[in-house]
């Protein structure tokens, strides 16, 4: 297979935009989950620790949050239809992209400095461009 015909086929399956996130960024997911014939939408919400592969179709970030004093971890592909959409609550100043240092703290320790942003900005995704409209038999 070419590397052309590739290409557009990962392109075909990426979303039009993303929200840009960042590590250190605290963030809403909200995935779609099924359970038999329904379907839901569930919120996970907790910091991102690490960012992968931002510029291709399997753009994926881990995100870490507290639930009944255990840490829970989860990955997101960003572009899987499984995610709804992801909203940036607070962003935070860090000198690394992958946090494996939280893992180890608890309580004040793993507190991160918070640094002002413009959430709406941030949090606006831009729509998809219309396709060329089909012309109808009027």
């Amino acid at each position: 297979m070419s590397f052309a015909l590739i290409k557009k086929v990962n392109d075909q399956q990426k979303k039009h935009a993303v929200v840009d996130v960042r590590s250190g960024d605290t963030v809403r997911v909200h995935q779609k989950i099924k359970e038999g014939s329904k379907e839901r939408i569930q919120m996970f919400e907790g910091v991102v620790l690490r960012t992968d592969n931002k510029l291709t179709h399997t753009n994926r970030i881990t995100v870490r949050k507290i639930a009944s004093g255990i840490g829970v971890e989860k990955s997101f592909m960003l572009h899987s239809p499984l995610v709804e959409k992801v909203e940036v609550v607070r962003r935070s100043k860090v000198r690394r992209n992958y946090l494996s240092f939280l893992r180890n703290r608890s309580g004040k320790s793993a507190r991160l400095k918070a640094v002002k942003f413009d959430r709406e900005a941030i949090n606006t995704v831009a729509e998809a461009p219309k396709a060329a409209e089909t012309k109808s038999d009027a």
